[in-house]
């Protein structure tokens, strides 16, 4: 059975082509900049890539695109193979815990929580849309990122605020990239042999988010009702005095748009120092750069906080530390200082394993401290992607 996997950003189309149940990535490629003059789209096949620009006006057009692209590289002979399609969609609210076949009530129920998710939904959505058109025959199905932390206690998920905000509103802690923190916990059940696993997630890509993992399920999660919350990122703020937000209004004049614009696309390493992409911030570090220097300190010093009270709130049983997503799969000096920081308990860094590992090196996994630190600490890739097919040729099966 041939199963797509699709990520519909507000400007974007991540897709993924898979044959299963063997799990063998076929054919993968994005489209960007949609609606844009210089919108374009990328096939990657058989270990080659190729981009083409062009102009693509809508998610229609960029679907009908992707899937004139999967006839030409030969990845389906028809499109009538393709038996599942799989949405990653930002937010499911407290109504969906787990993966479900798209109808009409669960595109209403998307539509209504886009209030949560302005920027992914409308994108989500229209990904959605595009796909049942091109595809009618298809099996659709909603991969929620809030769903695997929906077993998080009340006591971690509600705020301190007045109780009718949630009874009326919902505002609480919902948490995000729970497709990958599943995938990782997942994994580290198999690695270790334990089902009642304990583990401190570290998820940080441009977007970054820290999961404790109790007896196998999510028990706490860094970001909020939105994804702005939590640790500092590469755009985002992260966690700031919400008092913020009136000063500036009141003393720069600033409109809410303009501030809520800020904290989520000019704010975190990018505010601090100009740089939002981790790579870039240690070359500028290297060159002398204070601002980068006070950037990844402050960085740093953020995850080193939050794996510090999941600690506590696992009270100290903790099986293991991960890190996964692009900051900590390939940065070996980012990865170095945060256990530098954690050495208060008992984790000390192994150096040259440690160095050894990156996605685009021959070991991309590992254990990454000594054998005497208290904690182990691993590397580990995720793969948000094999989750949402898995859970799509699951559900087209039946």
């Amino acid at each position: 059975m041939k199963v797509l996997c699709v990520n519909a950003g507000s400007s974007s189309l991540k897709f993924q082509l898979y044959d299963m149940p063997a799990e063998i990535s076929i054919i993968s490629g994005y489209v960007e900049k949609i609606g844009a003059k210089d919108s374009f789209y990328t096939i990657k096949s058989e270990g080659k890539k190729t981009e083409t620009k062009k102009p693509i006006s809508d998610h229609t057009e960029a679907v009908a695109i992707m899937l004139k692209e999967l006839i030409n590289y030969d990845a389906v002979k028809d499109l009538s193979e393709i038996r599942g399609v799989g949405h990653r969609v930002v937010h499911g609210g407290e109504k969906y815990a787990k993966s479900v076949i798209i109808d009409d009530q669960v595109i209403e129920d998307i539509k209504a929580l886009t209030k949560f998710a302005p920027l992914h939904h409308p994108g989500n959505l229209a990904g959605i849309k595009a796909m049942q058109k091109a595809l009618p025959e298809a099996t659709q199905v909603a991969v929620f990122d809030t769903a695997f932390h929906q077993t998080i206690p009340k006591i971690q998920y509600m705020y301190p605020v007045p109780m009718g905000w949630y009874e009326k509103y919902g505002v609480r802690k919902y948490g995000f990239h729970g497709t990958s923190h599943k995938y990782i916990t997942e994994i580290m059940q198999k690695k270790l042999g334990k089902k009642d696993i304990n583990l401190i997630i570290c998820h940080v890509g441009s977007g970054a988010s820290i999961t404790a993992v109790k007896d196998g399920k999510s028990y706490d999660t860094t970001m909020g009702l939105t994804p702005l919350d939590g640790l500092m990122m590469g755009t985002r703020s992260g966690s700031i005095d919400p008092s913020i937000i009136k000063y500036m209004i009141d003393e720069a004049g600033m409109t809410y748009n303009e501030i809520d614009t800020a904290l989520n696309k000019q704010s975190g390493l990018l505010g601090v120092c100009g740089f939002n992409d981790n790579r870039d911030v240690e070359k500028a570090i290297a060159s002398g750069d204070e601002n980068a220097r006070l950037a990844l300190d402050m960085y740093v010093d953020r995850i080193v906080r939050y794996i510090a009270e999941y600690y506590l709130e696992l009270n100290g049983k903790v099986d293991a530390i991960v890190f996964t997503a692009g900051v900590l799969e390939n940065g070996a000096e980012t990865r170095e200082s945060i256990l530098n920081g954690l050495a208060p308990f008992g984790i000390k860094v192994n150096k040259a394993v440690n160095d050894a590992i990156a996605s685009f090196k021959e070991i991309t996994s590992g254990v990454i401290t000594t054998e005497d630190s208290t904690v182990p600490v691993y590397v580990e890739p995720t793969n948000e992607e094999i989750m949402i097919i898995r859970d799509t040729y699951s559900l087209s099966k039946k």
